[in-house]
């Protein structure tokens, strides 16, 4: 089987250890990952921000290569790109007058594509099978963390429960992992302000490193490149807000799931993170 594959900014640099781990569990099920030919990058929180033409040019141009190259389902594991693909494939349905917008990428979209993030890709091609062939059961206590982004707004991406999602927890279960009751699901990890307010990203994520910590969670999954970033590189503000060293890893549910299949860790990427992988 194949699917279509956008892989986003991210997934080609600083969280390449998750294109890894996707591309690694989607083989392992005989899945074909067809990356889109001369994508570009979807704009995310910048254009978004500034320009609403822009906001939609930008994911309507990958939509119409997508369509070009015959793909009907495109895999998108970025929880901002998911988004912004998303949204814009509901604004050009309900405003035919922004059909403008695709035919000034010199490009035709017609509507044809279905886009999956990660958790529902995983979700309808891998989770019938999971329990089959898992060799290597992930027993632990794991905080599955769904961000901000993945779930809402849930009037567009219909994904899921938007306040208590329960898609990751069902996927960790079959891998043999007991996901934790906590608070933070869905709470901001600060997002994009990594760089530009860092001490803001230390306090948002360090409530969520918190409330999983003190909630007996050995691991954190996540599904969004954003949210590993902060979760796992800015452990130094984490701590320092927490005012105690915590060492719970932060995996993507691509890097679990392989994991428990018994695949290489060094395939999953699980060399790459700032803090160390022990489960």
């Amino acid at each position: 089987m194949t699917l279509g594959f956008y892989p986003g900014c991210s997934l080609k640099g600083s969280s390449r250890e998750y294109a890894e781990s996707v591309l690694a569990v989607a083989k392992a099920f005989d899945i074909n990952l067809e990356e889109i030919n001369d994508w570009n990058c979807c704009g995310a929180t910048a254009a978004h921000n500034m320009n609403k033409e822009l906001s939609l040019a930008l994911p309507a141009r990958i939509l119409s290569l997508a369509e070009k190259q015959g793909l009907t389902e495109i895999v998108v594991p970025c929880a901002a790109c998911y988004s912004r693909l998303t949204v814009t494939i509901h604004e050009l349905s309900k405003d035919p007058a922004l059909k403008a917008i695709t035919e000034a990428n010199g490009l035709e979209y017609t509507g044809s594509v279905t886009v999956l993030n990660i958790v529902q890709m995983l979700d309808k091609y891998i989770t019938p099978n999971l329990e089959g062939r898992v060799v290597k059961p992930f027993d632990h206590k794991v905080a599955c963390y769904y961000g901000c982004l993945l779930v809402r707004p849930h009037e567009i991406l219909k994904f899921d429960r938007e306040e208590d999602p329960q898609t990751l927890d069902v996927l960790m279960l079959k891998a043999g992992a007991t996901p934790i009751d906590w608070a933070f699901k869905t709470e901001c990890c600060g997002a994009g302000l990594s760089v530009s307010r860092t001490s803001s990203v230390g306090r948002l994520s360090g409530k969520i490193i918190g409330d999983a910590k003190d909630r007996g969670a050995e691991a954190v999954i996540v599904a969004c490149p954003m949210c590993h970033s902060n979760l796992d590189m800015r452990r130094n503000e984490i701590d320092s807000y927490l005012g105690e060293k915590v060492d719970i890893p932060v995996l993507y549910i691509t890097q679990a799931i392989g994991l428990a299949l018994g695949l290489d860790r060094k395939a999953l990427g699980l060399q790459r993170h700032f803090v160390k992988v022990t489960v």
